[in-house]
């Protein structure tokens, strides 16, 4: 997994697992509304992580189930449970070395709740957010991560995309970016073909006199 020696013109951040640990509370979130619906909460946690809560009931087929509703029921859920939710190590200190018009977060959750989630992390709001209300198609589409680098002024293929989840690294790849993959908040190995790293706290960044980011990282 080679590790990336070039520059960037900005990085693109998932939001849940990749910058901010929010898996207790949606794990509770989730559980609560799965067994609300006779639902077997630990098959729903496999599938409901990295993607947009509307498209993870679609897949889940439940007769009758009004999708729009239940997602939003979820949603105001997850708002009003926001304990525990944390930055993941050395995020913040690598967010502030950024220049602001340089770096976005693309997630699948919605406005509101990505909002919330950021200020209970006290991560700094960036001045792109791209969430599930902004896109008609979530991850692992690519339109979450196109919209972002559009919206900083530059191609998506020159953007070092990072993620945690298998369906936000397969909208990366389909942006045609670059990925690191975050493993912090993972119990198992994610299969990748692209560098992988625990956290931010051997990371650094430089900024060449044009404003492109190179990544750098500090050995033991």
């Amino acid at each position: 997994m080679p590790w990336p020696q070039k520059s960037y013109a900005a990085f693109i951040f998932d939001m849940d697992g990749t910058i901010i640990n929010s898996i207790a509370s949606a794990n509770r979130v989730w559980t609560r509304w799965s067994q609300s619906h006779g639902l077997d909460p630990a098959a729903v946690l496999k599938v409901m992580h990295g993607v947009r809560a509307v498209e993870t009931i679609q897949r889940l087929n439940v007769p009758g189930m009004d999708v729009e509703y239940e997602a939003a029921v979820l949603t105001q859920a997850e708002i009003d449970d926001t304990d525990g939710v944390q930055p993941i190590n050395g995020a913040l200190t690598l967010l502030r070395n950024l220049p602001p018009q340089r770096w976005a977060v693309a997630t699948s959750a919605p406005r509101e709740l990505a909002i919330r989630r950021l200020a209970a992390a006290g991560i700094p709001q960036p001045k792109v957010l791209v969430t599930a209300d902004d896109v008609s198609q979530g991850k692992p589409a690519p339109d979450c991560f196109l919209m972002a680098a559009r919206q900083l002024e530059v191609a998506a293929p020159e953007c070092l995309i990072w993620e945690d989840s298998t369906a936000g690294v397969q909208a990366a790849e389909a942006a045609g970016s670059d990925v690191m993959v975050i493993t912090a908040t993972h119990e198992k190995v994610l299969e990748t073909r692209h560098p992988v790293v625990m956290d931010y706290e051997r990371l650094g960044v430089t900024v060449d006199h044009v404003g492109r980011l190179s990544l750098t990282r500090r050995l033991l």
